[in-house]
C-alpha cells in the first residue's frame, strides 16, 4: 500500500505558503495536523511554592515567547511590577521583539542571540555579575542549565508553564499512514492516549536526536530520521522517504 495520509503532531500552519502543503501538492498525500502537547501555566499558588523572589533578579532569561508570556503572566498574578532596570537577553531577536507585547522595547535593555542557546551565552559574557532568573517548562532542554552552571553564572530556574497531553480520544479509530513527531512529549502523549496501541504498519518520522530516542525508548520502530545530511527538514525527509516508498510499493505490484 502507498503512503497516502499523515498525521503532524503540531498545529496547523498559519501560513498556505507552508512546505507542508507543497508536500501535499508534489506527493499527493493528505497531511492533518493535531497537537499530542499543549501548554499550560503553573498556578501562582505552585509558584510561590518553589519559593522564588523574581524581584531579586537584574535579568530574565527568555528562551521562548512562551516563556514571556508566563513570566509577564505570574508577575501580573502575584502584583510584581517589573522594574525598569531589569535586562531582558533573548534567545533570537523574533523572541525580543515579542517584548513589545509587555514593554516599551526602546526604553528597555534588550539582548539576543542568533537562536541557538550557546550564541546567547556569548551576549552574556559581558553580564557575568547579574542574578539571572530563566522561565521554563516542566520539560525543558537540560543544555539550559548545564551550561549556566559551565559558565558560572547567577540564576535560578522557575518553572512557570508545564507540557501536558492533548486529548487525542476522538482519533481512536483513525488511522495514518504516517506519524511525525518533534518531541519526546509527543511520543509521550501518544501512549498515555493510547496505551494499546501497536505499530505494525505505521511509520513514524521524529524529528531530533531526543524525540529519535524516545521513540526508541517506547519500543516502537523509527523509519524516518530527520535531520540527517541528505535533509535538514521534516519535509525534506518524508518527501524523500515517501518518493522512495511509493515507488518501490508500484513497481512490486
Amino acid at each position: 500500500m502507498k503512503i497516502k495520509t499523515i498525521l503532524v503532531s503540531q498545529p496547523a500552519p498559519a501560513t498556505e505558503k507552508s512546505p507542508y502543503h507543497e508536500l501535499e501538492d508534489k506527493l499527493g498525500v493528505q497531511i492533518d495536523f493535531r497537537p499530542f502537547i499543549q501548554v499550560e501555566g503553573v498556578s501562582s499558588k505552585d509558584f510561590r511554592a518553589q519559593k522564588i523572589n523574581i524581584l531579586e533578579h537584574t535579568a530574565v532569561i527568555f528562551t521562548s515567547r512562551t516563556a514571556i508570556d508566563h513570566y509577564f503572566r505570574i508577575c501580573n498574578d502575584l502584583k510584581i511590577t517589573v522594574p525598569d532596570t531589569m535586562k531582558y537577553f533573548c534567545i533570537s531577536e523574533a523572541t525580543a521583539f515579542y517584548l513589545q507585547k509587555y514593554i516599551v522595547y526602546r526604553k528597555r535593555k534588550i539582548f539576543y542571540g542568533t537562536g541557538k542557546f550557546e550564541n546567547l551565552m556569548e551576549v552574556m559574557q559581558k553580564h557575568k555579575n547579574e542574578k539571572y532568573i530563566v522561565p521554563l517548562s516542566d520539560v525543558h532542554k537540560p543544555e539550559i542549565p548545564m551550561l549556566l552552571d559551565a559558565n558560572g553564572y547567577k540564576y535560578t530556574k522557575a518553572i512557570m508553564y508545564k507540557t501536558v497531553s492533548s486529548d487525542l480520544s476522538d482519533l481512536a479509530n483513525v488511522n495514518y499512514d504516517v506519524l511525525v513527531f518533534f518531541s519526546p512529549s509527543g511520543i509521550a502523549s501518544l501512549h498515555k492516549n493510547f496505551p494499546l496501541f501497536k505499530q505494525n504498519n505505521t511509520m513514524i518520522a521524529a524529528f531530533g536526536s531526543s524525540t529519535a530516542k524516545a521513540v526508541a525508548d517506547a519500543g516502537l520502530r523509527l523509519d524516518i530520521a530527520a535531520p540527517n545530511p541528505q535533509a535538514p527538514s521534516m519535509t525534506m525527509a518524508l518527501s524523500q522517504f515517501i518518493t522512495e516508498y511509493n515507488k518501490k510499493q508500484k513497481s512490486s505490484k
